[in-house]
């Protein structure tokens, strides 16, 4: 199982995830990042790197 964390704090609300991930598990709500059905994840970690605030980690 995959889990997605966003740190709100760190979070810009930039779209950057929103752009990268191949899967289109991004929205923005609120000005911040947020993930979808993470279950369609697979695990490219694109969105984590691609991050410029550092705000995504994905945890196996």
């Amino acid at each position: 199982m995959v889990d997605i964390k966003i740190d709100k704090e760190k979070c810009t609300g930039c779209g950057t995830c929103v752009d990268t991930c191949p899967m289109g598990l991004y929205s923005l709500a609120g000005g911040k990042a947020k993930v979808g059905d993470k279950d369609e994840c697979v695990m490219c970690r694109a969105c984590e790197s691609a991050c410029p605030a550092g705000a995504i980690e994905v945890v196996e």
